[in-house]
């Protein structure tokens, strides 16, 4: 009896107008077994979402499948009227998507929500559907389900809300289920919480799951084999163990070259040159051939054919023709050294940041009466010297946004001080405050957002020297706005384009260099590339290392990557609740933590890296207090695995482990 679940054979998709339509899905060829985790791997743009979205039939208006079939179980999904589709889209198919604010109607209950799908697709519960509800939020891991059924998505976590969305998508008892991206805006905390549950109910129920992402590390910890994509079809099909030993394809090697970690903090991170092509277009030759460091004469004029690599295993690429399928590729690039640490230390810090304060009323009644105060920010110092990393981590709602505002002054603090070279910044007021902020900038962690889409890019480089004074007339400027493009990797002609004509790497570098064209000494890094792919992290990665190197620029860099901090960071100060819990350089944070939340984080992460020795995982239950009603004692005390009743008593005073390393927990 076949294993087979889902084969998928020679599948086309279109988007578009039909005189030049783009091939989003361009002949893909897989098959998902019984039981089993496959991953579909590649960057944003490939063609990953648009798969999952033909295997339901859920194509937008402008979408349509033109060839191939998709069976599940021997039955051709794409051959079923709509009226027969729809049990089985929700029933024996079930799909999880990116975010699950989008994905949820805020003006129903989670439990009107979940059991909309079991009246529907689970008949033996549909009379009933409330008490196969809790059923639902229980088998997810909700707390209290009961209650929880009753409340709103607003009134939830972002994990919660994924496990909700989750449990809507289990109410069919799925045969498959289709998990697009599902913990790429969580925490490593929470991202963690989400993985080992989707596992724990594949074990309980037997289900296959289709696992699209671009993160290697969650690659690494839930599939059993995986597909990457690119350009609209698949280049490589491989066990995850044959995956992680020896990649095969030019790109899957560059996507392994392009992620930071520790080891690589000594040189530059390989990137991967140029953009994926545009898909309207017929292709004579290899997809990848302008961006590959093998390419050979026949890449460019012969389509790559399919080439068996072994049992179910297989890569299209020229290198791998010959009988031996032996490749003449492997090498891994020679990338030029940065220095790891600035020489030498600065007489006093670039800033230094003292018992900082943000708290928010809270407001009640016709009378906006204060009952109360939201601690976003509570009591924090910190020093950055010249040329210098700081990173924050942390989960998010622990303040660190907040944190990189109120030092810019975007948000008064309610007390503290914020010293930047001698000038306190609570203290400076409007002309004086305006001046000051050319030398502390900040980079926002959604580039769309943060541009105007109406001005062009060349106006929106310049709009800070314009309110600034500098640059000279409009020919300086001009000139300046061309230089800084250059500087940041894009063509000086990019000025007379707008934000949409452009990738999101690109658009995080426009967004690079307008901060740049005010001659900044520090830049706050808000999350700068939490939403870009591996390849074009490194990208970005690169050009703030540069940046450092040639301007001696330093960094407050917000982040909640580890695989980041670790490539990057000089100095991590982890924040829990509005407080910084451990602070230290930043071999001594990542080596030897001393907080049980940083060692708890630490274990979190996903590694991108197999055969090792399996990690043991601190498993943090429930979710962080709200900052409005802290808990007594440590704050972390309620979700501590080594909590004693000491810590619900008092909250830890500061230990100092060395010169640099300093931890607050009874337990140091």
């Amino acid at each position: 009896m076949s294993d087979s679940l889902l084969q998928i054979e020679n599948l086309h998709t279109r988007i578009g107008d039909e005189r030049r339509p783009s091939r989003v899905v361009d002949g893909v060829d897989l098959e998902i077994r019984k039981g089993e985790t496959f991953a579909l791997l590649g960057e944003s743009g490939c063609g990953k979402s648009m798969t999952a979205l033909s295997l339901m039939r859920l194509l937008p208006p402008a979408g349509r499948i033109v060839e191939g079939s998709v069976r599940l179980e021997g039955e051709d999904l794409l051959q079923l009227p709509e009226y027969a589709m729809r049990r089985v889209r929700g029933g024996r198919l079930a799909m999880i998507f990116q975010e699950p604010m989008t994905s949820l109607n805020p003006v129903l209950t989670v439990g009107a929500q979940i059991a909309e799908s079991v009246r529907i697709h689970d008949r033996g519960a549909a009379k009933r559907p409330q008490r196969r509800v809790v059923e639902l939020l229980d088998a997810v891991g909700i707390p209290a389900p009961e209650q929880r059924a009753r409340e709103y998505p607003h009134q939830l976590s972002g994990g919660m809300k994924q496990r909700v969305m989750i449990a809507i998508a289990l109410a069919g008892r799925p045969e498959l289920l289709i998990a697009d991206e599902p913990t790429t805006a969580l925490d490593v905390t929470i991202q963690a919480q989400v993985l080992d549950l989707l596992k724990a109910l594949q074990r309980e129920t037997g289900m296959a799951i289709l696992l699209i992402t671009h993160d290697l590390g969650v690659v690494a910890e839930t599939a059993d084999r995986l597909a990457v994509m690119y350009a609209g079809e698949i280049v490589e099909v491989s066990s995850k163990a044959s995956f992680f030993a020896d990649a095969r394809h030019p790109y899957s090697r560059k996507l392994f070259q392009s992620q930071p970690n520790r080891e690589k903090r000594a040189q530059r991170l390989a990137v991967i040159k140029g953009f994926v092509p545009r898909l309207d277009r017929e292709f004579t030759g290899c997809r990848f051939a302008e961006r590959c460091d093998a390419v050979m004469d026949v890449c460019r004029t012969r389509i790559p054919g399919w080439t068996k690599t072994g049992s179910g295993e297989g890569v299209r690429c020229h290198l791998y023709a010959s009988r031996d399928h032996e490749p003449r590729v492997g090498s891994v690039e020679i990338q030029k050294p940065v220095s790891d640490a600035p020489k030498g230390e600065p007489a006093r810090p670039l800033l230094s940041v003292r018992g900082l304060k943000i708290h928010f009323p809270i407001q009640k009644g016709v009378f906006k009466r204060t009952v109360g105060q939201v601690r976003a920010v509570d009591g924090i110092s910190l020093e950055i010297p010249t040329g210098h990393t700081l990173a924050l981590v942390g989960e998010s709602g622990c303040g660190k946004t907040t944190v990189g505002k109120a030092i810019l002054q975007l948000i008064r603090p309610t007390d503290g001080g914020v010293v930047f070279e001698g000038d306190d910044l609570r203290r400076l007021k409007g002309a004086a405050l305006r001046r000051r902020r050319s030398d502390l900038q900040i980079i926002f962690q959604d580039p769309v957002a943060s541009m105007n889409p109406r001005m062009l890019v060349g106006d929106i480089v310049a709009e800070g020297m314009l309110a600034q004074g500098l640059g000279g007339g409009k020919a300086g400027r001009r000139a300046r706005v061309r230089e800084l493009l250059t500087q940041v990797g894009l063509s000086p002609d990019a000025e007379s384009r707008y934000p949409h004509e452009f990738s999101g790497g690109q658009r995080q570098r426009i967004c690079v260099a307008r901060v740049l064209a005010v001659q900044p000494r520090l830049i706050i890094c808000d999350e700068p590339t939490s939403a870009l792919d591996v390849s074009v992290q490194a990208q970005i990665l690169n050009l703030l290392r540069d940046l450092q190197t040639e301007l001696g620029l330093s960094y407050l860099f917000i982040t909640h990557d580890i695989a980041v901090v670790a490539y990057l960071a000089h100095e991590v100060a982890v924040m829990y609740l509005g407080r910084i819990v451990e602070q230290g350089s930043v071999q001594e944070i990542l080596e030897s933590p001393r907080h049980p939340y940083t060692e708890a984080l630490l274990s979190a992460v996903p590694l991108a890296e197999v055969g090792k020795a399996p990690r043991s995982r601190i498993h943090l239950q429930g979710d962080m207090p709200s900052p409005a009603n802290p808990p007594s004692g440590c704050h972390f005390h309620p979700r501590c695995p080594k909590a004693m009743d000491q810590c619900r008593r008092q909250y830890p005073d500061q230990v100092r482990v060395s010169e640099t390393h300093r931890v607050h927990c009874l337990l140091a």
